[in-house]
């Protein structure tokens, strides 16, 4: 067996209890994850950038990215605390981005590429922040802390991606064919994206009869193949959204974080695209 595979089973082996067990808890433990996760995914941005002669508002984004998810957490469990945020987040925003273009006016010369410096600096904390971030959205938006409901919820896209992503790289490397996008991610095949698809879509049956009544939601099936046809599709463009940075600075992973995975971008490029879609999604269908 392939010892990278090896090594991508064994952390998944540990990560998934884990991160089943944070979602299910939910509240201020989840809201510290997808920090850590934020603040790292906007490190491994920010490295990108270097490559490159970038050298963004490190501590402005670091700490921004940081923030935004336990934020978001405490606007949607506390009324007090919602009702000073949605009037005031547009404001906010707007002198957030005062200071980065002032942090740049005052640390950056011409020659030091300061459209790129506030560029990748707030690309990173849309980017690395902003959209995971959804997650707590999903998780709390009807549920309290410590429901099965709501973790499966959260895993539902999860695990399309996650199949999604096995089935494409089986399937590519068995059936060969033409590219997907071969400047971008020579590795990946048009049969395989297909086969991502075909795989993310066999979860919905699976959830439809096995997961979610058992949780006690009953959720139309069409309902399901609908999102996770979605999820199957827009999560490879986000795979390869992550590679299109990778390729430009010339790197192979984001870092070396994570066993058999690279960074955290390269273990959640797709989850980046996946989980506000999934989000917004639910809203749609009336599920969440």
């Amino acid at each position: 067996m392939d010892a990278n595979l090896v090594r991508r089973i064994g952390f998944a082996v540990i990560a998934i209890p884990l991160a089943l067990g944070v979602i299910w808890y939910g509240g201020l433990p989840l809201a510290f994850v997808v920090s850590l996760a934020a603040a790292l995914g906007t490190k491994e941005l920010f490295g990108l950038a270097a490559h490159q002669g970038i050298s963004p508002a490190g501590p402005l984004g670091y700490v921004t990215a940081a923030t935004l998810p336990p934020v978001v957490y405490a606007t949607l469990v506390a009324a007090d605390v919602r009702a000073l945020v949605l009037p005031a987040w547009p404001y906010l925003f707007a002198l957030w981005l005062i200071g980065l273009l002032t942090w740049a006016l005052l640390a950056r010369s011409p020659a030091e590429k300061p459209l790129e410096a506030v560029s990748v600096t707030l690309l990173a904390v849309a980017y690395t922040s902003a959209l995971p971030t959804f997650l707590i959205v999903i998780r709390h938006s009807r549920f309290p802390e410590q429901s099965w409901p709501a973790a499966w919820l959260v895993f539902f896209p999860l695990v399309v991606t996650w199949i999604c992503d096995t089935a494409a790289m089986f399937g590519g490397r068995l059936l060969g064919g033409p590219k997907l996008a071969p400047t971008i991610s020579p590795g990946k095949t048009r049969s395989g994206a297909a086969m991502g698809v075909l795989g993310g879509l066999l979860v919905a049956p699976i959830f439809g009869a096995a997961v979610f009544p058992k949780a006690g939601m009953y959720i139309p099936l069409w309902q399901l193949v609908a999102v996770a046809g979605v999820l199957a599709v827009i999560g490879q463009a986000g795979d390869l959204a992550e590679s299109l940075f990778k390729r430009q600075a010339g790197v192979k992973d984001s870092s070396q974080l994570i066993p058999g995975h690279g960074g955290v971008l390269d273990r959640f490029d797709s989850l980046y695209f996946v989980i506000p879609a999934a989000a917004a999604m639910y809203r749609l269908l009336g599920i969440n």
